[in-house]
């Protein structure tokens, strides 16, 4: 089994919208031998993105699974492969992917380099310490520089990128690779779509280039050990490939480097190099850390390592819904094995869960499996509640495992079903798509009574409206888009709160001295701290004072946006033997809350984007003028092969409709990336206008 473990590769896909990822995968299934026929972005023709939406708009909307098999150096590898969206409004599928994968394939066009939703993949993947490659594709392109690519991953990273391929030509002259292991030439042949490679002579005037970084790769190799550096030392021809591939799998995985390989997928060179990379230097089950987990009843930190033989223990890493066999769990199995049929303990519902089927994903299709095992990607059925993020495990040896963080939705929608037959069907899809998506929530505005949708940006809510139609068959009316504000206070408050109710018989009382300020630092929601003292509330009711303020930060005061952070300190207080009760104190904390927020001063927060435009240099000034009337602050600019490249933060509300606008006054040459930074202040002659706009009247704030 460690064998077959070793063996074993789970990696994702990651890069900036329209880098390559899925034309890449499309070619790693043509070569494994899964597809026979080569799938294309442009033809609406690819394996991963088969949803409708993803063919219509040649883009990657989900993270779609699939497993391969690739010969290597003698040996059989079996690779689990996440494709994951470059759209910075589907982050959450790369960050979900992230957290459960073991290696990924980071991939940067040759032309663009390393664009904004490239850093934003590249922290996720630090956050989780997921060691990765780096495959630069599109070296057929105008304007492809690999070495140029290089340095910005070096600086704009901060990583340590090592090139083990050079080049050979770039733009119309893109034929092949020199491979600096081996110290060997390699071309492509095109009649065969890049089946066959062909050894070739190097051509001369690359020597000198693959000369000085053979010999660097060479030094840092002599550096990883002892033995090495006395052969290094004695004659350097003596390290072998072995001894090289080894030494860069080792730093690699413990991300002290980032090997560097290139190619062009459309064209069908490269890719064969890229899956001999990732069975070559990304880590397998067993060489990644054991996962850690919180027992739930002892409360104590436990390991599970990779091995069958291990308690079972998976993480339950996205959700869907399929029209044929209802909602599919797509999980990791991090320890132990799992046969179809048999139950698991849901450690976060602490409820037993029977998995029915086991599938193996490929994309939209399945395969079945009788039992999966420890460092395997499957697919459960037939389970009742299981949700993105949940811990699967053994009902006996029960593990909490660390959740997925998700980013916040920064965009609302209302929107309503046209006939009132629909409204449930409605109800039901929402919870549906909700449950997919951690990032896309849903709720009833509590005074007009209407159904808001939140998503992470325009595209986002469009593509839901979309699948609404085309998958549930329920058309809706929609309102305009809004931007999903936050409310705060920006100073500090005493007050007591009193709440007495007597009905006859048994009353309700309760009373809280509070002092409510902005949180500390760096934190977020609810910073709640108890300093009562000579037991004057007892132990017992100061939780339900703290879910009382809580609840209430759902709803601020000022307008009705949820409040984005409040500190709380409970000073004082006094209860009554018999009339007082958790429920009392945990109104008390809501009319607290409300009354003291009304004393302080309130203010509203605002999404801030972080937006790149690329515009042929004779459209600048217009575009910045045009982004000086958004509130929009210019960081930098940038000059790029003929165009301006400029760096601004702008408020979100300040960008709807914006690639229209941005495409009218350059001719359509220009464009745009949107990513969501921090909420800050609104200034206050905007605060005015939103109020106005939503109460009719300005509330003195």
């Amino acid at each position: 089994m460690s064998e077959k473990l070793e063996h074993t590769r789970n990696i994702g896909i990651m890069a900036h919208i329209d880098a390559g990822k899925t034309t890449t995968t499309e070619r790693i299934l043509y070569y494994t031998g899964v597809n026979y026929k080569l799938g294309e972005v442009h033809d609406g023709t690819t394996t991963m993105d088969w949803m409708i939406q993803e063919q219509e708009r040649g883009i990657t909307i989900t993270s779609a699974a699939t497993t391969v098999f690739w010969d290597y150096n003698n040996k059989r590898y079996k690779i689990n492969i996440i494709d994951t969206p470059g759209h910075v409004d589907f982050t959450v599928e790369v960050e979900r992917s992230l957290r459960v994968l073991d290696g990924a394939v980071a991939l940067f066009c040759a032309v663009g380099g390393v664009e904004p939703q490239s850093e934003t993949v590249w922290r996720q993947a630090d956050h989780y310490n997921v060691p990765r490659i780096c495959y630069i594709n599109k070296m057929d392109r105008a304007g492809a520089d690999f070495f140029k690519v290089v340095s910005e991953i070096k600086e704009k990273l901060k990583a340590n990128p090592i090139p083990v391929q050079i080049p050979i030509g770039s733009e119309d002259l893109f034929q092949g690779i020199v491979d600096l292991i081996k110290n060997k030439a390699y071309v492509w042949d095109d009649d065969s779509k890049g089946s066959k490679i062909f050894e070739v002579d190097m051509p001369d005037e690359i020597k000198e280039v693959v000369l000085e970084f053979r010999t660097k790769l060479i030094e840092g190799v002599a550096e990883e050990n002892d033995e090495l550096f006395v052969k290094f030392l004695e004659n350097p021809e003596l390290i072998s490939e072995d001894d090289i591939i080894s030494a860069i799998r080792k730093a690699t995985i413990e991300m002290r480097i980032t090997p560097v390989i290139c190619g062009s997928s459309f064209k069908n060179k490269g890719v064969q190099r890229l899956i001999d990379a990732v069975a070559a230097f990304l880590p397998s089950p067993l060489d990644v850390p054991p996962v850690t987990g919180i027992n739930p009843y002892t409360n104590k930190e436990e390991i599970r390592k990779a091995d069958p033989k291990e308690p079972f223990s998976a993480l339950a890493f996205k959700i869907t819904t399929d029209p044929y066999v209802g909602r599919v769990a797509f999980f990791r199995v991090y320890s132990g094995s799992l046969d179809a049929g048999s139950y698991v303990l849901n450690t976060n519902t602490n409820k037993k869960e029977r998995i029915a089927r086991i599938m193996q994903i490929h994309a939209n299709k399945q395969k079945p499996m009788k039992k999966i095992e420890a460092g395997d990607i499957g697919a459960a059925i037939g389970f009742k509640l299981i949700r993105t993020g949940d811990s699967l495990t053994d009902i006996k040896h029960p593990l909490v495992l660390g959740k997925i963080l998700f980013p916040e939705p920064v965009i609302s929608m209302a929107i309503e079903p046209k006939t009132q037959e629909e409204v449930d069907k409605l109800s039901i899809a929402l919870n549906k798509l909700a449950e997919e998506d951690p990032t896309f929530t849903v709720r009833i505005d509590e005074e007009t009574g209407q159904t808001i949708i939140n998503g992470m940006g325009e595209l986002h809510l469009e593509i839901i409206i979309d699948r609404l139609k085309r998958e549930f068959n329920i058309d809706c009316s929609q309102g305009i888009p809004q931007v999903a504000y936050k409310e705060a206070i920006v100073d500090t408050v005493k007050h007591r709160e009193i709440y007495k109710k007597q009905t006859g018989g048994r009353g309700k009382f309760a009373d809280i001295l509070v002092e409510v300020s902005p949180a500390d630092e760096g934190i977020k929601g609810l910073q709640f701290i108890n300093e009562v003292k000579g037991g004057k509330i007892p132990k017992e009711y100061i939780p339900a004072i703290e879910k009382g303020f809580r609840s209430a930060m759902m709803n601020g005061v000022l307008v009705g946006f949820p409040m984005d952070n409040l500190k709380v300190r409970l000073l004082d207080g006094s209860y009554h033997s018999v009339d007082s009760d958790s429920l009392s104190f945990e109104i008390a904390a809501g009319l607290a809350f409300k009354n003291a927020c009304k004393k302080a001063k309130q203010v509203l927060l605002e999404p801030i984007m972080k937006t790149e435009i690329i515009t042929p240099d004779e459209y600048i000034g217009e575009v910045t003028s045009d982004m000086n009337k958004r509130r929009g602050q210019l960081e930098d600019m940038v000059s790029k092969i003929g165009n301006q490249v400029i760096h601004a933060k702008v408020p979100l509300v300040e960008m709807f409709g914006y690639v229209t606008t941005l495409r009218t006054i350059t001719s359509g040459r220009a464009t745009s990336n949107l990513e969501f930074m921090h909420y800050a202040e609104v200034p206050q002659g905007i605060t005015d206008e939103v109020l106005y706009k939503i109460k009719g009247y300005v509330v003195n704030c």
